[in-house]
């Protein structure tokens, strides 16, 4: 059975409980990115508390194997389980947290990743039961506001001192702190690239990376390629890259958001090295 009939098939038993407002397939498979490693991840939204028996008794009902049963926390309740061959990821939400959620993200401009995360279910998901409620919440992720999109983009160019102490790493062989930082300044270029293209961050480790860069418009040339090799050549030659590809970042900034002053961010993100030769 595919992997988006058994999300409907699995909806359909959930949706019988009277306290559910809506049911949508996220993850992968909503986007159409699935491959054989695929589990299917379901977003369900609550009128009032789930009791421990309305999340157990699907799970009773098509004979799963329960891998984790998780009480509620940050606001929500979930649980993996093994049913039908496949992997089942169930995200339990209460209707106003969702639409909280959603509104600390549009409204007040959360940069909060794990928020984002819950706008971009909501925008990429696929409605399988209550269609009122869901296209209720989708329509308020319709519009990415541009002021989220500044304060995204100005948060995540702030790399650190760390990064300014990248060429001492090289020179060290600190080979270990070096790839940390490729990674968080990996975490931060993506976080702007989404920005720019003004879309929610739909994973906080940015999983699908290849693929979220291949729907991007706004991006510099080879970026999926580039930031590979980052990590797969020697890490002299992965800094190289780094840099080549943070320059194209700048430049981007700049010329989709022309009133917003960068200078003084790419000026704090030179290597200490540069700083004292006075190189650029």
């Amino acid at each position: 059975m595919e992997l988006k009939d058994l999300a409907v098939k699995m909806a359909e038993i959930y949706k019988c409980n009277p306290k559910v407002d809506t049911i949508w397939l996220g993850g992968s498979v909503s986007r159409g990115w699935e491959d054989r490693y695929s589990d299917i991840e379901l977003f369900l939204c609550w009128s009032e508390e789930p009791s421990d028996e309305d999340r157990l008794l699907p799970i009773q009902e098509v004979k799963g194997e329960i891998i984790d049963f998780h009480d509620y926390e940050d606001e929500e309740w979930s649980e993996t389980y093994h049913a039908h061959g496949v992997k089942m990821e169930l995200s339990h939400f209460l209707t106003r947290t969702v639409d909280s959620v959603i509104g600390d993200v549009i409204y007040r401009l959360s940069t909060d990743l794990e928020k984002q995360c819950l706008a971009a279910a909501v925008f990429n998901g696929k409605c399988l039961a209550g269609e009122d409620t869901f296209q209720r919440l989708i329509e308020k992720t319709a519009v990415y506001p541009e002021s989220l999109k500044l304060a995204m983009i100005t948060e995540n160019l702030k790399l650190g001192s760390r990064w300014r102490n990248r060429d001492a790493l090289v020179e060290r062989q600190d080979w270990l702190l070096l790839h940390q930082i490729f990674v968080t300044v990996q975490r931060n270029v993506m976080s702007v690239l989404f920005a720019l293209n003004e879309t929610y961050v739909h994973h906080p480790g940015f999983k699908w990376q290849r693929q979220s860069l291949g729907e991007m418009n706004r991006k510099p040339a080879l970026a999926a390629e580039r930031m590979e090799n980052v990590f797969l050549k020697d890490p002299k030659q992965g800094l190289v890259i780094l840099e080549e590809l943070l320059k194209d970042v700048y430049q981007l900034v700049k010329d989709e958001c022309p009133a917003l002053s960068i200078d003084p961010l790419i000026q704090a993100n030179q290597s200490f090295t540069a700083k004292k030769t006075g190189k650029s």
